[in-house]
């Protein structure tokens, strides 16, 4: 039993320990002109569910969660938008070459489609990320189009 205790404490000052240890916090409240709702024409509604679905991964001004100051889950979070910046940041859409635009928009019409994306652990907590049937197809719609006319 004392064992146990043990354990217990040193699990709990290892909790405690590890809240000061800092994370970066991807927030800005400018929006660049290179953004993709700024270059391209999109249609309201897409805008609206790229926004809650995509944008806290894939830009450079993320809605925090509650539990965003939390270790070891701020960690979880933090690198989960660097790899998404990492791969997609529609905040630089315009800065990028038709031919990565190009790109770009087959991995997410493709990703989409295979509900790939959103992650599943993003639509775990954020249920209004979740992207119904019709939306999808609006989405795959939009984004064909934007390849085709590149």
């Amino acid at each position: 039993m004392k064992t146990i205790k043990i354990i217990v404490l040193v699990f709990f000052v290892v909790f405690v320990g590890i809240q000061f240890v800092p994370t970066n916090r991807n927030q800005s409240e400018v929006v660049p002109k290179s953004d993709f709702m700024l270059v391209n024409n999109v249609p309201k509604d897409v805008q609206d569910k790229l926004k809650v679905s995509c944008y806290d991964c894939h830009s450079n001004n993320t809605a925090y969660p509650w539990y965003n100051k939390i270790q070891p889950a701020a960690w979880f979070l933090e690198d989960h938008i660097k790899e998404g910046k990492d791969e997609l940041n529609f905040n630089e859409w315009g800065e990028y070459s038709d031919r990565r635009k190009n790109s770009k928009l087959r991995s997410i019409i493709s990703q989409i489609e295979d509900d790939e994306m959103p992650l599943d652990s993003y639509t775990f907590i954020h249920w209004d990320a979740k992207f119904s049937e019709l939306e999808k197809k609006e989405i795959i719609k939009y984004m064909t189009q934007l390849k085709n006319s590149l």
